[in-house]
């Protein structure tokens, strides 16, 4: 069971070293791929790139390693448990690894195309979603269910919905601004004003949605419970946002803003995983 929490832990953590890569403006701190530099695969001494870039794109790199083991180690322990729900959901974590690999090196390739990172980005979303599955079904087993009531699997249903499009209008925001992750990445060439407008009126939808929610008669304590929290990380995360924004972006409300996105999807996901799944009797 560790190993799951283990996953999942890892799984957020690759968003927030992945974070730290851009704002510290590492992104091409390794300019090749799969090697860090010509002719090695770890940082050399006196590296163009400066030493401090190199090494933090580089252990960046280095956490996709050990997620890969975690997610070997994941489907051994299902394996073992003959837990066929988690042994196929592990075995999709080690898949989506490697594609993070693949990913991680078209961005280097692409001198990290706004695109390319948002769909690195992206794809870890996934995967903290089937970690998150993972560690809730590993503490009991469970059974997918489909809310008999329409107004309840609506709103469920766009409560996902609506913070997947917060995470992905706020890539679009990062794209757009400035911390690309090295001074000569390209950058998307829309408003990003006006993005960061869209990606706030999306996150008032959103809460709207969660409130009609929480209000229904019929959900049970702990999805209620569960909203109460999501409504926390998700009302900080606001707070932070818009304090960042007036400020101009400073690096330690990014990566705070960052891990706050993470958190909410957490957060998101286990609202949707307690009214579509329940206890196998």
């Amino acid at each position: 069971m560790p190993i799951l929490y283990l996953l999942l832990i890892l799984q957020a953590g690759l968003i927030v070293t992945g974070g730290a890569v851009r704002i510290t403006g590492s992104g091409l701190g390794c300019p090749t791929w799969p090697e860090c530099t010509a002719g090695s695969y770890v940082p050399i001494a006196g590296q163009a790139e400066g030493t401090l870039h190199s090494w933090i794109e580089f252990g960046n790199r280095l956490l996709t390693f050990v997620l890969f083991f975690a997610a070997i180690a994941a489907i051994i322990y299902a394996f073992r448990k003959a837990r066929k729900d988690l042994l196929w959901r592990a075995a999709l974590q080690l898949l989506g690894i490697l594609g993070q690999g693949v990913l991680g090196g078209i961005t280097v390739l692409t001198k990290l195309n706004p695109l390319a990172v948002a769909s690195h980005f992206i794809l870890s979303v996934f995967l903290i979603a089937g970690a998150a599955s993972m560690v809730e079904r590993g503490r009991t087993p469970l059974v997918s269910i489909r809310p008999t009531e329409i107004k309840l699997r609506v709103l469920a249903t766009a409560q996902v919905a609506l913070t997947f499009i917060v995470i992905v209008l706020g890539t679009l925001v990062t794209g757009s601004g400035p911390h690309a992750g090295d001074w000569q990445a390209p950058r998307l060439k829309i408003d990003s004003r006006a993005i960061s407008w869209l990606h706030a009126d999306a996150v008032i939808a959103l809460l709207g949605v969660c409130l009609a929610l929480f209000v229904l008669p019929n959900i049970s304590p702990i999805t209620k419970k569960r909203i109460k929290y999501f409504f926390g990380f998700t009302l900080a995360q606001g707070l932070v946002g818009y304090i960042q924004y007036v400020q101009g972006l400073p690096e330690l409300l990014v990566a705070i803003h960052l891990l706050g996105s993470t958190l909410v999807w957490i957060a998101t996901w286990r609202i949707w995983l307690s009214i579509t799944t329940a206890t196998r009797k």
